[in-house]
Order: structure tokens, then C-alpha cells, then sequence
């Protein structure tokens, strides 16, 4: 009888000492197709497992748990005559680790910073995106109950579920990873898993100019527009750096500031001491318990804050956010999804609709007019490169009509040697109608001078 040598604390096999961690993969390296599994492989991985005691193999770092796998392989494999290469060893090693202590096949995935999004279509298509560009990569998983097992995984680490009765699921990763899961029978070819990785390095505006962005004027004025505390929604589509922008300007909001953030899953990475963090809660097994965002926005406000920041308005909370803009909360942040500066009024304009469907057009745009000051619109462009595309002022009401001004708009310049796009960033260099708040503050004529690039 075999011995469970996973049952002796807190070594799982006699005097295995752990390996050195692995070293981090090059970037943009994607893992390389698997070996080939046979009966005999499974049979190995299975002998294995009938030795481990889950409870001490989860108390283990990842690196010692790793080690005592690979010895503990090599040990049954030689006794039980697999003829299984040393490397295929390592790998099964490697696989069973991540299994018991991460995310299964897609561990490799999540420790690559070149990577920006991983996109799970049932357990034989994993894509990711490296640099602005999707391709497919070779993880796969063993069979469709794995894939389900992590997806579960995923949503119980933040007290979320998913299953049949409940197939879809936002959550986080404990490193602020924004996960989406849609689980079967929505899905038919097995669970799909959207993963927005957590920015490790953080991104200024600095680091914004150097990747082609924005233009150093262009970032001087959104520098300005945190400083003074103007209220600003930034607009894209979806990946396009809606939340890597809002990041950035939130690295300029003061330090003695209150902020209260509220987001779906929370992804913020806000520096400032003083920060309180909310995030939504979905129905309980008995249909009761949602809280939305537009409870936490109402909420907020009880709360003494000096700015609001909402991670992405999408439904009737608009209102609440405008409200909030409206009433003492200058400097307040929101996202919403459009493809213009001017689709992001009409589309905010709808949103206020959901919710307050008696309310005059004339009364919501009224609302928006003097709540909004700057539109910031951002896209993810066919070179892959993420851009500032318009900086746009809410100037007031003329009639029916919300006016807005450019400050800045990038002007297509065609494409480089290496398919990279070419522009620029043009302005009529008008003075804003927030001159006098600009000047409060004494950054009204930095605000011309980096219109007029002195």
C-alpha cells in the first residue's frame, strides 16, 4: 500500500527541496503546444493525485508545492515504468500546480505582462491580446469540466458564483484582474472566460506621450483639467484604455482629497491615502440582495466625498452621477462606451432615459450641460496603438442642442515603415467657457499657452 506522503506536515514528499521560482517568460512568448497525453500520461497524473492531501498542498507556496510534484512524479513514474520524458515530467509537475494552487492552464497566461486581455472560447480556444493585436494561442484544457471548475474558482475567490442557474458573472482576480464569465447553456461551446489583466506598471501621462497616445499639449491639458477639478466622462469602446486613462488623471487629484469610487468589479488603481473603494454586489441564490451602482452612487453622497469616480456608467445611475456633478462634487470621473465626443452626450442622454423616463429631453441635456466639462475620447486604432482621438468642451444649450468645441482632435497622417499609424493632434485653440474656473485656480494661462504649444 502506497503511503500518502502528502498527509506529513508540511512537506509533501521526504526532504524535497523546493526548486527556484521559474523565470518570468519573455514577452510576447506564448506557451508552446503541449505533448501529446495518452492513457499512460492520465494514469500518471491520476497515481499522483491518490498521494496528495489537497488541504497541506494548499498551504504550500507555489514554488515548494511545484518542487515536491516533480519529485513525486519522477518517483511513481520510475516505479510505475511510464516512459515519460523529463520534460513532459516537469510539465504534468508544472500543470497539477496550477490546478490545486492558480488557474489551471491559464496560470501561464496570467504571469505574462505582455499580455492584456485573455479570451476563453470553451476549452480549446484561448486567445489573448499582445500590444493592440488578438491571436490565438496553443493552451487548452483538458475537458470542459476543467474549464467550468476554474471559471468557478474565479467567481467563489470574490464570493460570486456561476452556474446553470446563474451563467453570467463579473469578478475580479485577487491581483484586480476584471474577469467576465458566461457560463452554459448561454454558452454553448463550453464556459467562456474574458479576462482585462491588471496593469502591473502604473501609466501616467509621461508614459502615455512616449508611447503615442496623446501629445505632450493634449496631456498638459487633461493635467490641467484634474488639477481644476473639472468634471470629465471619458468615452471609447470597449479595450480601448478607458480605465488606463481615468488611472492616469487620477494620479494628479490631490492627496487631502476624499474620493469614493464605485465600479462593477473593482479595477481602479488610485494612489491617494484617502480613497474608499465600492463595488456592486449581484441577487442571491433567492433573488434578493442586488446592490447597483446607482444604490452606491446615492449612497456615495452621503458620504462626504470630494470626488466621485465611477468605473462605467452603462444604465439609469447617469442621473445619479449627474446629480453628484451638479451639486458640490467638482472633479468627479465616469466612463461610458461611444465612438464620439458627441455620441457620449446622446448616449448619456439615453442613459438618464432608463431611469427617469419622464423627464424632458430639454431638462437631461439642461443636466448634462452644466454638469460635463470635458469629453475625452479614446480608441484602441487597427495598428493595435491606443490614442487620444478628441478632447472635446460641453459648452452649454442652444436651443435643443448641446454645443461642444474641440480642444484637441487627432488628424490621421497615414502609416509609418511598420504599419504604425501617423498623426497629429490639432486645436483651434479657443479659450474654454471655464476660463474663470481655470483662472480660479491660477492654470488659465497655462491652459492657452498649451493650446498655442508655448
Amino acid at each position: 500500500m502506497i503511503p500518502r506522503a502528502f498527509g506529513r506536515r508540511p512537506a509533501l514528499v521526504p526532504e524535497a527541496p523546493p526548486p527556484p521560482p521559474p523565470a518570468a517568460p519573455e514577452p510576447a512568448a506564448l506557451p508552446a503546444p503541449p505533448e501529446g497525453r495518452g492513457p499512460a500520461t492520465e494514469r500518471l497524473r491520476q497515481l499522483v493525485m491518490e498521494r496528495v492531501d489537497p488541504v497541506v498542498a494548499a498551504e504550500l507556496p507555489a514554488a515548494a508545492l511545484r518542487g515536491q510534484l516533480e519529485s513525486l512524479v519522477h518517483e511513481i513514474a520510475n516505479r510505475e515504468r511510464v516512459e515519460i520524458s523529463a520534460r513532459e515530467q516537469a510539465r504534468i509537475a508544472e500543470e497539477m500546480a496550477d490546478d490545486m494552487v492558480g488557474y489551471g492552464p491559464l496560470e501561464p497566461l496570467l504571469q505574462d505582462e505582455s499580455i492584456s486581455d485573455i479570451m476563453v472560447n470553451g476549452p480549446e480556444r484561448v486567445f489573448v491580446e499582445v500590444r493592440g493585436k488578438v491571436q490565438q494561442t496553443h493552451v487548452r484544457f483538458r475537458s470542459a469540466a476543467q474549464l467550468a471548475a476554474i471559471a468557478q474558482k474565479m467567481a467563489a475567490s470574490v464570493g460570486r458564483r456561476v452556474d446553470e442557474s446563474s451563467p453570467l458573472v463579473d469578478c475580479r482576480l485577487p491581483d484586480g484582474s476584471r474577469v467576465n464569465v458566461v457560463f452554459p447553456p448561454l454558452a454553448i461551446d463550453g464556459a467562456c472566460i474574458s479576462i482585462r489583466k491588471f496593469a502591473k506598471r502604473k501609466v501616467d501621462f509621461e508614459g502615455m506621450v512616449a508611447g503615442g497616445s496623446m501629445s505632450p499639449a493634449v496631456a498638459r491639458i487633461l493635467e490641467i483639467a484634474a488639477r481644476c477639478r473639472l468634471n470629465v466622462v471619458i468615452s471609447g469602446g470597449t479595450g480601448s484604455g478607458k480605465t488606463t486613462m481615468m488611472n492616469a488623471m487620477s494620479r494628479l487629484i490631490d492627496h487631502g482629497e476624499r474620493i469614493v469610487t464605485i465600479e462593477d468589479a473593482a479595477e481602479l488603481q488610485l494612489q491617494q491615502p484617502h480613497v474608499v473603494r465600492l463595488e456592486t454586489r449581484p441577487v442571491n441564490l433567492e433573488g434578493r440582495g442586488e446592490i447597483t451602482q446607482r444604490d452606491l452612487i446615492k449612497n456615495a453622497l452621503r458620504m462626504r466625498p470630494d470626488r466621485i469616480i465611477v468605473g462605467e456608467v452603462r444604465g439609469a445611475e447617469a442621473f445619479d452621477m449627474l446629480q453628484a456633478m451638479n451639486t458640490g462634487h467638482d472633479g468627479s470621473y465616469c466612463t461610458v462606451h461611444a465612438n464620439t465626443t458627441r455620441d457620449a452626450v446622446i448616449r448619456i442622454e439615453n442613459m438618464v432615459q432608463m431611469g427617469q423616463s419622464s423627464l424632458p429631453s430639454r431638462a437631461i441635456r439642461t443636466q448634462i450641460a452644466s454638469a460635463v466639462d470635458i469629453i475625452v475620447q479614446v480608441a484602441r486604432m487597427r495598428d493595435g496603438g491606443r490614442r487620444v482621438l478628441q478632447v472635446s468642451e460641453v459648452c452649454g444649450l442652444e436651443g435643443e442642442v448641446v454645443t461642444m468645441n474641440d480642444v484637441f482632435a487627432f488628424e490621421y497622417g497615414g502609416e509609418d515603415q511598420n504599419g504604425r499609424i501617423r498623426g497629429r493632434w490639432v486645436t483651434p485653440a479657443l479659450r474654454p467657457g471655464f476660463y474663470e474656473r481655470l483662472d480660479y485656480f491660477g492654470l488659465g494661462e497655462a491652459w492657452m499657452n498649451a493650446l498655442r504649444g508655448t
